[in-house]
């Protein structure tokens, strides 16, 4: 976007005006920080706005559900939404939306500053078709993408350099973070973890606040509410710190398997030549999964929410397998949840959808770390609190496979509101990475892998 493409004379006059006067009286280091709370705001209001139309799109079909029972429309509601999202992408918005993190790190890496003003918009209408439909997902890569847009954007509008428009793009992506998950502090770690903004005193200042802005404004907007309260917190025991261990041990060695499976379920997807095929055969796998575990569908968030607050039963609901059992049907449904959930968001991610991959996660850790305490209290009659164990399990799965333990911490501890319990997430998150870290080094997003197995490679053919 450029003074050029404004159609409204009088505002294109103005603004050229406007950019004269600052560029005689502001230098682009003060002048920054307020594009950084503009940006932060209007990311933050996409945020709350995507939101909205993945519940309003969602709400469409989950109301027809039978929650006491079988729900065989599942079997074709999540590959209708990916059909969808491929034939808009490619007919209608004619963008490649995909892996919005990937090709963030790729522009980064290789010094493009410059968004097309469309991806401002579009990311966030495929991602809310993707998961409105049921998509095993996240909004984070949808909303990164687009908020490194706004902030792209807005500094070449306003005349920045380069560099400073650079420094935009990296905390217009940090403040999609913050704002999707209202964690201003996992919005900064985003950019300086997974998209490796270089760390400079102006970089990290002008994040911090682009982030904060971003949370700030999707909290307001959402009635202050979090995503995934955990309300009436129960005490900790320190003599379970031994199994908090075990936890993040458990959590690395899942990490591991999730991380594994996910790339063989794209190696396979992405050895269709063609397209079309790769995209009904990726539908039919997300739909087979979400059929026999719908806690699949979506992101998961109300799952999350029900079991970090002790309704341990929202693992069986709408599903094929009852709505009441005991403990050991719910342990082995939550079993074979984290075994389908990488097989759900691959196909999801790959197939053709819109989404992102930090939600996964969180929701995977959830359901390990709830499987974990379950199992050991039944097999070795402890009292774990399984409410407490599924919330560390979301660091300790977000860390190991995301690779971003600082980034997990904060966004745990901010989206439940859990800061009591920071140094258990911490243990657990540690664990976690360290125990991912003996089998590879690089990272989840990284775009130095293997042509035949990097995600860089896999959008370059579909491009």
């Amino acid at each position: 976007m450029s003074l050029k493409t404004f159609r409204w004379k009088g505002l294109r006059i103005a603004l050229e005006r406007f950019v004269e006067w600052r560029q005689r009286n502001l230098s682009d280091v003060a002048f920054l920080y307020i594009l950084a709370t503009i940006t932060g705001i209007l990311a933050g209001s996409g945020a709350f706005l995507l939101k909205r139309m993945v519940a309003i799109v969602s709400n469409l079909w989950v109301e027809h559900f039978n929650p006491d029972g079988v729900n065989w429309i599942l079997l074709l509601v999540p590959v209708a939404g990916i059909m969808l999202t491929v034939v808009m992408c490619r007919y209608v918005l004619r963008m490649p939306l995909a892996h919005g993190v990937v090709r963030l790190m790729k522009n980064i890496s290789n010094g493009v500053p410059v968004l097309r003003p469309a991806l401002m918009f579009y990311p966030l209408i495929a991602n809310s078709v993707t998961l409105g439909f049921g998509g095993s997902a996240g909004s984070e890569g949808p909303i990164a993408y687009a908020g490194a847009a706004i902030g792209s954007n807005l500094a070449k509008v306003f005349g920045l350099s380069s560099q400073m428009m650079m420094v935009m793009v990296g905390c217009g992506a940090g403040a999609g973070i913050a704002g999707i998950f209202k964690s201003p502090l996992g919005g900064v770690m985003f950019t300086l973890e997974v998209l490796k903004m270089p760390m400079t005193t102006l970089t990290v200042t002008v994040l911090v606040v682009t982030s904060i802005t971003a949370a700030m404004t999707a909290y307001v907007l959402s009635g202050c509410t979090l995503d995934v309260p955990m309300l009436g917190q129960s005490a900790f025991d320190y003599g379970a710190f031994p199994f908090v261990l075990l936890l993040g041990v458990f959590c690395g060695f899942y990490s591991v398997y999730y991380s594994y499976m996910t790339k063989v379920v794209s190696g396979f997807l992405n050895g269709f030549s063609n397209r079309w095929f790769r995209n009904i055969t990726g539908g039919f796998i997300l739909s087979l999964s979400v059929f026999l575990f719908p806690a699949l569908y979506g992101e998961g968030y109300g799952v999350v929410g029900k079991i970090v607050n002790g309704s341990f039963d929202a693992v069986l609901d709408y599903g094929p397998f009852g709505v009441r059992g005991g403990e050991w049907l719910l342990i082995a449904v939550a079993g074979g949840v984290l075994l389908i959930k990488c097989f759900a968001t691959s196909a999801t991610n790959n197939g053709g959808g819109v989404s992102g991959d930090f939600a996964p996660t969180l929701f995977a850790g959830c359901i390990a770390g709830f499987f974990f305490a379950s199992l050991v209290n039944n097999v070795f009659h402890q009292e774990l609190p399984v409410a407490l164990f599924a919330c560390f399990g979301m660091a300790g799965v977000m860390s190991g496979s995301i690779r971003a333990p600082l980034m997990a911490i904060f966004l745990t501890c901010e989206m439940t509101g859990t800061y009591s319990f920071f140094l258990q997430l911490t243990l657990t998150s540690a664990i976690s990475f360290g125990v991912v870290r003996l089998f590879t080094y690089d990272s989840y997003f990284s775009h130095r892998l293997d042509r035949n197995n990097g995600l860089i490679s896999r959008v370059k053919k579909r491009q």
